[in-house]
């Protein structure tokens, strides 16, 4: 595209966002990066002013995975930068396309220790897909584009632009790239054709087949495809954490999650598969348990559009690097085909066996009348009275886990949580930037009373910015994953683990931060209170639920150990074996 006159190198920047179709963003202004603020006053992208940077890049986050779209956020330099690591690292594990500005001192400052000076490449390089440094305004518009294009192609992540001061205020002709040239960066899209024909004659011969459906599913935009290829062939599907939705879980052929703290099913029937049909997942430790005794029986087919991914943790039999949608398409053009030659193995005592499990080992809680309420009946009572398509955003331990167990995901993309970097403090934001990108759905956060204290200022940003999010604390009053490894594996040495169910007053904080407050002490008040929280709609929405101490997430996998060795709730651990 020709220049169209001179403008300076923040108005640039703006502009570049607008090209790209930025509509909101995340963000703290300070020194660095204010000249960037000045021209955004008159920009149509709406800015919503967090009170901690790392809540921006929550937000960027929690946005990105409602909406498909890119999240996108900007702090200014050093500690600014340095806070936003913590939403990079996360974004990066799990593959959520973010872009990340930061402001940074002159050009000519750098490495001079300047005030707020960080080496903000250097420090993020491990934790992003690419990160620039920007030394002339002239680059602006072709960095930025280029920053879009490697987010949101390929395996989706995030990716940092550092902008100087200076580069800010430069002036430059203004441009728009007509598309990016990256010689370097050319990813896989479509599966090798013998590979595809390979994992179908696999498919098509296995007696005791899983489909192990991971994120990538998510990222590809796959999960119509997904239900179409299971529904051809009939193969159980199991959905990792980071897929829970993927697959709707009232479907005949959902077995929910595996993992650590996977249900019995799930796990069982990976263990025991000849075949892993492995589609964007990526052999995560939290799935496999000890690696050499995980699905000891089992050929793999690995689809995954990152080639690192191949034989990193586990060697496949048919490696096919390329994107889920497309390959799964493939798969399912392949398979049909290798049908019509050969009828597929009967699986019908393998699925009679699958649910005879669901039966056996179904996910076990009681509620007792008139007893301490229980996480599980919270989570279970929060699903059934809400919306179908309702977005369930979590934080990290006991509840994260109960959410992702007891909660019912029938569509894509309405569950928001930290997989890999198991990020505390994610739930609060990552709610807020998701009710910003899809304001037309009910969006609620559960989240432990540890994980909320770390960011739960950022209610005051949504009540400012009247973002309707609704939260539910499973307050009790511990941190309560690491109470149950001490308990399980440390002799019941509890070390800095209690919190005190009272301190702090979360109604009184709720109330001060602009938000209802409401606390629940027990079960028959559960559902009242949900749906006096669903009926405020004018602002943020915070229960305190005061939960049982002393319940445990069953099952349970622990670390090292083989997925054979799963330890069920002890109401049904005399039938495991």
């Amino acid at each position: 595209m020709k220049p169209t006159g001179k403008i300076t190198g923040a108005q640039a920047l703006i502009r570049s966002l607008e090209m790209e179709g930025v509509e909101v963003m995340f963000g703290l202004p300070g020194g660095a990066i204010l000249p960037v603020y000045d021209p955004l006053i008159d920009s149509s992208i709406r800015h919503i002013l967090v009170r901690h940077e790392q809540g921006a890049g929550h937000m960027a986050s929690g946005y990105a995975h409602a909406t498909g779209r890119p999240g996108v956020a900007m702090v200014t330099s050093g500690p600014a930068a340095t806070n936003i690591v913590t939403p990079l690292a996360d974004a990066y594990l799990d593959s959520v396309p973010m872009v990340v500005i930061t402001g940074q001192v002159p050009y000519a400052a750098i490495g001079t220790d300047a005030f707020q000076e960080c080496d903000t490449v250097g420090i993020t390089m491990p934790v992003t897909k690419h990160n620039w440094l920007v030394t002339d305004a002239r680059d602006i518009p072709t960095i930025i584009r280029e920053a879009f294009h490697v987010a949101t192609t390929g395996r989706p992540g995030p990716v940092l632009v550092d902008f100087p001061k200076d580069v800010a205020t430069q002036m430059m002709d203004w441009y728009w790239p007509d598309g990016v040239d990256m010689p370097g960066y050319k990813p896989t899209t479509k599966g090798h054709p013998k590979q595809v024909k390979d994992a179908a004659r696999l498919i098509v011969a296995a007696q005791r087949p899983v489909i192990y459906a991971g994120g990538g599913i998510l990222k590809a935009r796959a999960a119509d495809a997904l239900k179409t290829f299971a529904e051809l062939t009939g193969i159980p599907v199991v959905t990792t954490l980071m897929a829970r939705g993927a697959f709707p879980d009232k479907h005949e052929l959902c077995l929910g999650m595996p993992g650590m703290h996977g249900n019995y099913t799930a796990i069982t029937a990976l263990q025991q598969s000849d075949l892993l049909i492995t589609l964007g997942a990526r052999f995560d430790d939290r799935v496999t348990g000890k690696v050499g005794a995980f699905a000891p029986d089992a050929k793999i087919i690995h689809v995954d559009i990152d080639p690192a991914e191949q034989g990193k943790v586990r060697r496949p039999d048919v490696p096919i690097v390329g994107d889920c949608k497309q390959v799964i398409e493939e798969l399912i053009k392949a398979t049909k085909a290798e049908i019509s030659k050969h009828a597929a193995a009967n699986i019908s005592e393998w699925k009679a066996t699958i649910q005879q499990w669901q039966l056996d080992f179904p996910l076990y809680y009681e509620q007792e009348e008139g007893g301490t309420l229980k996480p599980q009946f919270v989570i279970e009572k929060l699903r059934e009275n809400t919306p179908d398509d309702c977005i369930l955003a979590s934080g990290v331990g006991q509840h994260q886990m109960w959410a992702s167990q007891h909660w019912q995901f029938n569509y894509p993309y309405t569950w928001i949580n930290s997989g890999g970097l198991g990020t505390m403090g994610y739930s609060v934001p990552a709610a807020i930037g998701a009710k910003v990108g899809r304001p037309d759905r009910m969006v609620w956060a559960v989240d432990g009373d540890g994980c909320f204290q770390m960011t739960a200022q950022e209610l005051v940003t949504a009540a400012a910015e009247r973002i309707p999010v609704k939260i539910a604390i499973l307050n009790n009053a511990y941190l309560g994953m690491v109470r149950q490894w001490q308990e399980l594996f440390y002799e019941e040495r509890y070390s800095e683990v209690y919190l005190s169910p009272d301190l702090p007053d979360y109604v009184k904080w709720a109330e001060a931060m602009g938000c209802v407050g409401m606390r629940c002490d027990n079960a028959d008040d559960v559902v009242a209170t949900i749906e006096k929280a669903n009926a405020i709609n004018d602002r943020p929405v915070v229960i305190d639920f005061r939960t049982d101490y002393r319940e445990k997430v069953y099952p349970m996998v622990a670390a090292g150990t083989s997925n054979d060795d799963v330890i069920l709730h002890p109401a049904l651990n005399e039938k495991s074996r």
